[in-house]
């Protein structure tokens, strides 16, 4: 490709010789916006660096090794770079260092050995690998590169979970000549295949709840939602079932209609089972929030934060990207599912405050608080999930509440568990994926703030504070002598508002806590995986 440039004032002319890296700076940005616009193949190389003793910059395997086939260059150049270069978060593009790469991008891992820290109830190291790959695959990306190989850096799966968030964008409302390439990611130096792939299948499928989260409302309305399900997990094998609303009046679901009357769009019940294991092993049952759009109903929520309540079927969405990553790995389990999917709208025909109705499990329900409407959903399809398949575990997933995102704002899942040793597969699933889950108080307390009222069973809003407790509470009324997860995503599910996570693009939504429960579920499904010390 032949490019002329021509100055037409001779003083810029000299000011860009002055200054030769700036002159290559501009100069590189343009043969990579030229690139990006043409069909051209450009590959970019991501490789880790660790800060050794005194500043003293160390190789991993495959940056040392490709370090020795090129003359140890790469080495003079990150010596060059200072000791900035090698710290956790830091990546700088090199060029021009061999034909076969466009840009190798060079990340900081921090120092060595870190691994899991019970303080910060993460592994450091695993943790570091996930963000060294985001930022040195976003930085080829930046500067061109339209396929990037990522090297393992001792942890292939966390390297291609950075790698694979961090490069996602959603951009389908944008008009097709303006969308931006995504970059593909791929594996370097033969590390661990089958580790790189797993991390690959995490995050497609924690982008695909993302994108479910992002779509506006009116484009993922409830039927939208379940033909999304059917697209997506029906060529993998998976059964889907679609009940319409004269099949959810049949199972005299009333609180779930109760919730949904208030739109003109019908509400829909998803089923999906997913058959790994024996036939006659017992399955887990999944049971999340689906509502598409919840203004609050009547109890309307503030205007200014309304938008971004398209995404409270965050937990639904996560579910299904959870199924949809147990079948692609093949996970030896069985996994059924029950979804209620409605809007919250306020009319004519809505939920009002004070109404009282029935659950299938013969309990009365208040709904003191129409702005409370994913309990009251969730306890039909708790009951029927539980009466029909007879689950050895029940999960359900849930934006529930506001109070958990003013506790523990976006740094960890809040988890309400009734079973200690479950609760230990949870918190270490949370570890290894680094999407902290925090355990939340389930005590008798909570339950006598929900069900000490003398006209009805149990109450949608319950007394006093502790917003989270008393919701978890209330669906513990539907729950029965199983053992029970119920994972609050009201401060994760949402958009990202800070830039805490290099792999989750800020202003789009977060799809967490997806690869948790896939962790979990590899947890329970492989037994070696479920005992293996964390260290």
């Amino acid at each position: 490709m032949r490019i002329l440039v021509c100055f037409k004032n001779a003083t810029k002319f000299k000011q860009l010789l002055r200054n030769p890296a700036k002159t290559y700076t501009k100069f590189h940005k343009f043969f990579s916006d030229t690139c990006e616009t043409s069909s051209c193949e450009r590959k970019g190389l991501v490789l880790g660096v660790y800060d050794g003793d005194c500043d003293e910059p160390v190789f991993t395997k495959a940056a040392q090794k490709f370090n020795d086939h090129i003359g140890g260059k790469l080495y003079d150049l990150v010596k060059a770079a200072g000791p900035e270069l090698i710290h956790e978060g830091s990546a700088k593009i090199f060029t021009n260092l061999c034909n076969d790469f466009w840009v190798v991008s060079v990340a900081g891992l921090g120092k060595l050995k870190r691994g899991y820290n019970e303080v910060e109830a993460i592994d450091e190291g695993l943790e570091a690998v996930r963000v060294a790959s985001a930022i040195g695959s976003l930085k080829a990306k930046m500067n061109g590169a339209t396929r990037i190989f990522v090297e393992g850096m001792g942890y292939p799966e966390q390297a291609a979970e950075g790698a694979t968030l961090a490069l996602w964008r959603y951009q389908e409302n944008k008009s097709r000549e303006h969308w931006k390439p995504v970059p593909t990611v791929e594996m370097y130096d033969e590390c661990d295949s089958e580790c790189f792939q797993r991390g690959l299948f995490k995050a497609e499928s924690q982008n695909f709840a993302r994108r479910l989260c992002d779509t506006p409302a009116n484009q993922m309305t409830p039927l939208h939602f379940a033909q999304e399900a059917v697209n997506e997990l029906c060529p993998c094998g998976i059964k889907v079932l679609v009940h319409d609303k004269n099949w959810i009046e049949h199972k005299k679901m009333d609180a779930f209609l109760t919730v949904a009357r208030g739109s003109c769009e019908p509400p829909v019940f998803l089923e999906i089972s997913y058959c790994g294991g024996p036939t006659d092993q017992k399955p887990i049952l999944f049971t999340g929030k689906g509502v598409t759009f919840d203004s609050g109903g009547l109890c309307l929520k503030s205007c200014q934060y309304l938008e971004r309540f398209r995404a409270d079927m965050t937990g639904a969405a996560a579910i299904v990207a959870t199924i949809r990553a147990a079948s692609t790995l093949s996970l030896p389990i069985n996994i059924e599912a029950c979804i209620p999917l409605c809007e919250n709208m306020p009319s004519g025909m809505a939920m009002k405050c004070g109404d009282v109705v029935t659950a299938l499990n013969g309990k009365t329900i208040m709904i003191s608080n129409t702005a409370h409407e994913g309990r009251v959903l969730l306890a039909d399809a708790l009951c029927y999930g539980q009466q029909m398949h007879k689950p050895r575990l029940v999960i359900d997933v849930a934006s529930l509440t506001s109070g958990i995102r003013a506790a523990l704002g976006s740094a960890a899942t809040g988890v309400f568990c009734n079973s200690q040793t479950m609760w230990s597969q949870v918190r270490k699933a949370g570890v290894i994926s680094g999407d902290r889950v925090w355990r939340m108080p389930l005590w008798k307390f909570f339950t006598k703030r929900v069900t000490a009222f003398k006209t009805h069973d149990v109450n949608n809003q319950g007394l006093g504070h502790g917003a989270p407790c008393l919701a978890a509470a209330f669906l513990q009324e539907f729950i029965e002598c199983v053992d029970w997860i119920h994972f609050d995503t009201g401060g994760v599910g949402f958009k990202a508002e800070h830039k805490l996570y290099p792999y989750l693009y800020k202003g789009r939504m977060t799809g967490r806590p997806t690869r948790t429960l896939i962790q979990l579920l590899y947890q329970l499904a492989c037994p070696s995986e479920g005992q293996r010390e964390l260290k």
